[in-house]
């Protein structure tokens, strides 16, 4: 089986963040790999990395990196493939210093950015950006939209059992 997805992270200690994204690639069945490498510590590894990961059958990276989140405009300025930025919470400016390295790519550099440790939602994307050419992860999208619009249904059916005397039923 070849990955479609590569989650990237500067380190294990960001593993508990990035995992969502490994979670959901799991749950929608989508090939993906998983490696720590850092745009600080390993840059020759990086760098080839990004050079090479679309020849190995890469379609989207997800890269997650905290505090000055060097790491996906690195393998953006090198790959020819989609990157996603997932900044990580850091301990002193809580993520804000992520997103905004992220968010602060040079024209032709571009790196998509989700929410501090929004994991998840950069596996959501990266399966939305490979669903346009793919009619059948187009269908798992539909089915993804569809489940999210049933858990609020359902939430709202429990919601109308709850009783307060001064909560009035719509």
């Amino acid at each position: 089986m070849t990955p479609l997805v590569s989650i990237i992270m500067g380190s294990t200690s960001d593993l508990p963040v990035m995992e969502k994204a490994c979670q959901f690639l799991e749950e929608m069945q989508i090939p993906f790999e998983v490696n720590a490498l850092s745009a600080h510590r390993t840059p020759a590894e990086v760098s080839n990395f990004a050079r090479t990961a679309h020849t190995r059958g890469i379609k989207v990276i997800i890269a997650g990196a905290g505090m000055a989140a060097a790491l996906p405009g690195v393998i953006a300025a090198e790959s020819p493939l989609p990157v996603i930025g997932v900044p990580i919470k850091g301990s002193v400016l809580d993520g804000v210093d992520a997103v905004l390295s992220m968010l602060q790519m040079p024209p032709g550099i571009p790196v998509a950015t989700v929410a501090v440790n929004g994991a998840q939602n950069a596996a959501v994307l990266a399966m939305q950006i490979m669903a346009t050419g793919d009619p059948m992860m187009q269908q798992k999208v539909l089915q993804h939209k569809q489940g999210l619009k049933n858990k609020i249904v359902k939430a709202n059916e429990e919601l109308a059992k709850l009783e307060y005397q001064y909560c009035v039923k719509q």
